[in-house]
């Protein structure tokens, strides 16, 4: 970890002493730790925590808050990992042209304090990873300290069923830069993002459909944490059923897309799998399956237009047999028809011959 994050006693005691979120008598946003320091391309954690006034049995359950950070660090990453917020209106984002860090997100039931009997912190909203820029050519800089501050747009929300705005105070960081690099280059998160070897919390998806959501369309919701480096991206794939095995759905050239919940399905007859992917800081994945339920599908036009070549090809070919058969039929009563003719007519035959040998006989008879 980074020793130079340990603040100077002494001021640590006086800002505790004076200026602690716990001494005050409203919720608080602050960053941990308060004090800090930097040499050139060092890289330190900085965390985002909640305070509520514990004695007058305060819980809070939103948060929206904006951080301002100024010249001589850029922040590099966010962890939510460790996070009390587990639904987010709005996950961290990073905007370099205003200088500010911005995110919202709910916490169920609220968060009311620390546990009793937990030893640890349990009021982390986010990690913000920060570095000091190095040496770069033509590139200076006489910044020897850099503070990461709320805005006054920043908003804490009592779970008070009615979405009153709590009192909030704030309290921001100083970070000291040094002038030169340290004698080895520091990076606790990455330090961190190399020991996380665990995918991300298993998880679902809820296929749902609301009459006053998307144009009444299907969409599914999903939602999963990773406690080590926290999520990175969710990826979305619908593999159409009767293609299944066609491609394979796992490989590099998958057609995944980068999604967050709740997503609209681009399937809407619902004839697809529906994959969802989790993905942490590090890489480490889990993929979520669904497979709507039979009664829900509908046939897409192009099914419609399939089903109705093969019928009309069903129906052709039924009919060239039928002709086939009828044509068959005739022929043969054709034939059986001339054969009877040809035995007659020998028959009619040998009849004349007869007759016309009695008429001999009868003729010389008469002659006698």
């Amino acid at each position: 970890m980074n020793k130079r994050l340990l603040a100077p006693g002494f001021i640590l005691v006086i800002f505790l002493a004076v200026l602690s979120p716990d001494s005050a008598e409203a919720a608080s946003l602050y960053i941990d730790p308060p004090f800090s320091a930097l040499n050139k391309g060092d890289a330190g954690v900085l965390a985002v925590r909640l305070d509520v006034d514990e004695d007058s049995g305060e819980c809070v359950n939103a948060v929206d808050a904006v951080v301002s950070y100024s010249k001589g660090i850029e922040p590099t990453d966010i962890s939510i990992g460790e996070s009390i917020l587990s639904i987010w209106v709005e996950e961290p984002l990073i905007n370099r042209d205003d200088r500010t860090i911005t995110f919202a997100g709910g916490i169920p039931n609220g968060y009311c304090g620390r546990v009793v009997g937990d030893p640890q912190l349990t009021n982390k909203l986010a990690e913000i990873i920060v570095r000091s820029p190095g040496f770069s050519i033509g590139a200076s800089s006489d910044t020897s300290t850099s503070t990461l501050s709320f805005s006054n747009n920043s908003t804490v929300y009592l779970n008070d069923g009615f979405g009153t705005k709590a009192s909030l105070n704030t309290f921001p960081a100083t970070i000291s830069l040094g002038d030169k690099p340290g004698s080895a280059m520091e990076d606790p998160w990455q330090e961190i993002v190399d020991a996380d070897t665990t995918a991300p919390e298993e998880f679902s998806i809820s296929l749902q459909r609301d009459e006053k959501a998307f144009s009444k369309k299907y969409y599914i919701v999903f939602n999963t944490s990773d406690k080590q480096t926290g999520i990175d991206r969710y990826e979305v794939i619908e593999e159409k059923i009767d293609l299944i095995g066609s491609f394979q759905w796992g490989r590099a050239d998958a057609p995944w897309v980068k999604a967050r919940s709740p997503y609209v399905l681009e399937d809407q007859t619902l004839n697809s799998t529906i994959r969802v992917k989790a993905v942490d800081k590090t890489g480490n994945e889990y993929i979520a399956t669904l497979v709507p339920d039979e009664s829900l599908r509908t046939a897409s036009a192009e099914s419609r237009v399939a089903i109705a070549a093969i019928v009309a090809g069903i129906g052709l070919v039924l009919m060239l047999a039928i002709v086939a058969v009828v044509f068959a039929f005739r022929r043969k009563r054709r034939g059986q028809a001339s054969g009877f003719g040809g035995k007659e007519d020998e028959s009619d035959e040998v009849f004349d011959e007869e007759i016309s040998e009695e008429e001999v006989t009868d003729n010389s008879k008469i002659e006698k």
